[in-house]
């Protein structure tokens, strides 16, 4: 199979890539400036889009709570050599290291990552073309599968340039400084050649045997994965490279990735001519970027200059020009550009298995392995984490930048495909791709019972070292909360009413719901969020108590007993749809159940987020409870003997009357009325315009407690909003609801 671009060959050059490189940059000037003042000001986890940031954390088995915990905790100087965290040593993991790390506090590492980088590195060669005189010119390439290399179309920009080049692995120093004996591989672009002019990139088959009968296999290949989150403005990556051709290198430390923009990301970092192919990986020894170009330093004339500061000219050579940035093509835009090929026979295979790393991927909040850290351990890839969600599925894919999937003829802008000898030309689609959708879909992965178990014992250890991390601190700041709900309300007309409250507020809460975190209540809930003040949960409804320790691990089985059996069903089940899977996990989370309650209930909005996770309205709850309330909207019995009575509360097919908690739980529905107009209303079942009054009547009769105010401090403090009937409770007359029903 060959692909060709639809741009003129003289433009596919190094300098064309260096030049649109340069004004990409150029152009985002003001953003980067800010990302580098928020990096600077607040922290790595600050300058990035919010849910980008959340996706890295579970990457790290963190999430918002935990990383807010960390950040309260006193460090001094700001970055330590060491952590300053109150852990034993056996409570100090890979886990927190790797977030403490993330977050700039701990310039340690783990040894781990050396471990990690040293097998990562031998899927990494140098790339040498012989032009038809006899002149070279070099690139880094690295193997995506067992049988693909990838690196720039500007270094391989076709068939029979790839058909002039060889890889050479181990072309690199020993320890005692003297050089390994090279391997060499021929490429096969007979077999598969691809190549993308916009995106800068060619992949190429290269031949099973090296000239001495080296084994490609002994070299193993980095995964691509091309999910978010294995990178975040702020955050520093690592580049294994062949630079000018040299032996190979590695460009550690001060490689921070200062802007990610739809197709591709800049960062300050050491490379070269000759660097061009290099796989960008974060500490983990992830992909996330495509190394292609540099950003060069140019006078005010927009003249190129040299590194001693005079006007580059061509005949200088390239290794001649100041650079002051560089830029790589995030990976997920090159396996959306490979995804949407139309191929056939051994070609289409070949796509296929840059698709399907063996060794699957591990569970949501596994992170990398901890033997490799994201690296090869043999001839398997490393397995790269998998894609956000209770049951992950293998490396899936992303939708492209229109949100639509192939073109009507099957091809992608940029991109053709044609058959090899004149073979009729058929779709094949990667198990990843959902055809007729538009969107590439992932995979149900294949999960072991090990696998299942690591996952919800991390996950419980996460959760178990948020509660750790919250002793000994306040339960309830007073002043330091008065002076940030101030703050937070310091654009409301205090003196408005009616719609333009209600809309100011909406506006408000939508705006500064910065962060918002994915339903995770014995990470997100138990360990702060929901205690009183003896530092007990109390279940919203009948008022029992509970240690956060207690509901942490009860949960966490619950979690382990449904991804048990998700797998059985899995291989029970293998060619069930995506409705089938979908109703199989709500009789799973029915009937293992957390102790979590959502007040405004889960079959209102269909389990969606944000509203699933936003921890304004959910509260501790024991099964039981939360079973005898089910979906029923709230109501008032007054007198009325014939309601079904239990210490959860009364009920009857209308309406349920909580025993306890009557104002904390109006007070939480009506911030969800005011956060999400129009997703609640009339519909049978739901809770009708009509009963506004009871909420009312229960607000006022109830007031808040400190036990809210902390409640809605901690989750200001996760979230960023804040629920305005508990900061104000004497707007809720003054407010018009009626606006927010749908």
């Amino acid at each position: 199979m060959v692909t060709s671009g639809r741009v003129a060959q003289a433009e596919t050059g190094y300098a064309a890539q260096m030049e649109r490189a340069g004004l990409r940059f150029e152009s985002r000037t003001a953003q980067r400036e800010e990302n580098r003042r928020t990096v600077a000001s607040r922290g790595v986890l600050y300058a990035d889009e919010p849910e980008r940031v959340e996706k890295r954390l579970a990457r790290l088995n963190a999430d918002w709570s935990l990383a807010r915990s960390i950040e309260r905790m006193p460090s001094e100087p700001a970055t330590t050599t060491g952590s300053t965290l109150p852990l034993g040593p056996d409570e100090f993991t890979a886990d927190v290291l790797g977030l403490e790390r993330l977050m700039g506090r701990n310039n340690l590492t783990g040894v781990a990552f050396l471990e990690g980088g040293h097998l990562a590195a031998r899927s990494v060669g140098r790339v040498t073309v012989t032009g038809p005189g006899g002149s070279r010119h070099y690139g880094t390439a690295f193997m995506v599968s067992p049988s693909l290399l990838m690196t720039n179309n500007h270094v391989l920009s076709s068939q029979e340039e790839a058909g002039r080049a060889l890889v050479e692995f181990n072309y690199q120093a020993a320890l005692d400084g003297r050089p390994l004996a090279p391997a060499s591989f021929a490429l096969e672009p007979q077999r598969f050649f691809a190549t993308d002019v916009d995106l800068d990139f060619s992949v190429v088959a290269v031949a099973e045997a090296g000239d001495q009968g080296e084994r490609l296999a002994d070299y193993h290949w980095l995964p691509l994965d091309g999910s978010q989150g294995k990178v975040i403005i702020g955050e520093f990556v690592n580049i294994i490279q062949h630079p000018d051709g040299e032996p190979k290198q590695l460009a550690l430390r001060e490689n921070q990735v200062v802007d990610l923009l739809d197709r591709f990301l800049h960062y300050y970092t050491d490379t070269a001519r000759g660097s061009s192919g290099s796989p960008v990986c974060n500490d983990q020894w992830e992909v996330v970027a495509l190394h292609h170009s540099a950003v060069p330093e140019t006078d005010l004339e927009g003249r190129h200059l040299t590194v001693d500061g005079a006007l580059w000219q061509p005949w200088m050579g390239e290794h001649k020009l100041a650079w002051k940035a560089n830029e790589g093509v995030r990976i997920s835009r090159v396996l959306q550009a490979l995804s949407r090929l139309t191929l056939n026979g051994t070609a289409a295979r070949l796509r296929d298995e840059l698709f399907q790393p063996k060794g699957g991927a591990p569970l949501p909040g596994e992170g990398p392995p901890a033997a490799a850290a994201g690296a090869a351990t043999g001839p398997d890839p490393v397995p790269s984490q998998g894609p956000d969600g209770m049951i992950p599925g293998a490396h899936g894919l992303v939708p492209g930048p229109d949100g639509q999937g192939p073109a009507a003829d099957g091809q992608v802008p940029g991109l053709t495909a044609q058959p090899v000898s004149g073979a009729a030309v058929d779709v094949t689609v990667p198990l990843r791709i959902t055809v007729g959708v538009g969107t590439p879909a992932p995979e149900r992965p294949a999960l072991d019972g090990t696998a299942v178990s690591g996952a919800a014992e991390r996950d419980l250890n996460a959760a178990l070292l948020n509660l750790r991390l919250m002793e000994g601190r306040p339960y309830y700041d007073r002043e330091a909360d008065l002076a940030a709900r101030d703050a937070y309300y310091a654009g409301i007309d205090v003196d408005a009413a009616g719609d333009a409250l209600r809309d100011a507020l909406t506006g408000l809460l939508e705006e500064t719901h910065e962060r918002r975190p994915s339903y995770s209540p014995a990470r997100m809930l138990y360990p702060w969020v929901d205690l009183h003040p003896d530092r007990l949960l109390r279940s919203v409804y009948s008022g029992k108590t509970f240690t956060a320790e207690e509901l942490i691990r009860a949960d966490a089985a619950a979690e382990a007993g449904r991804l048990g059996r998700m797998q059985a069903f899995m291989v029970r089940e293998s060619t069930a749809g995506p409705d089938r899977f979908a109703a199989e996990l709500d009789t799973l989370e029915a009937s293992l159940p957390f102790n979590c309650e959502h007040v405004v209930p889960q079959s209102w909005f269909t389990k969606r987020e944000p509203m699933r996770g936003d921890l304004h309205h959910l509260f501790a709850c024991e099964p039981a409870c939360n079973s005898f309330r089910s979906n029923i909207p709230y109501t008032d019995f007054p007198g009325f003997d014939e309601a079904v009575r239990d210490d959860c509360g009364m009920r009857e097919r209308e309406g349920f009357e909580p025993g306890h908690s009557k104002g904390a739980v109006a007070r939480a529905t009506l911030y969800f009325l005011l956060r999400y107009p129009g997703l609640i209303g009339d519909a049978e079942g739901e809770f009708p315009q009509d009963r506004l009054p009871v909420l009312l009547g229960w607000h006022e009769s109830e007031p808040v407690s400190e036990y809210e105010s902390h409640r809605n401090a901690a989750v200001a403090e996760i979230q960023g909003n804040r629920n305005p009937l508990i900061d104000h409770p004497e707007w809720s007359r003054k407010v018009d609801f009626s606006g927010v029903w749908r």
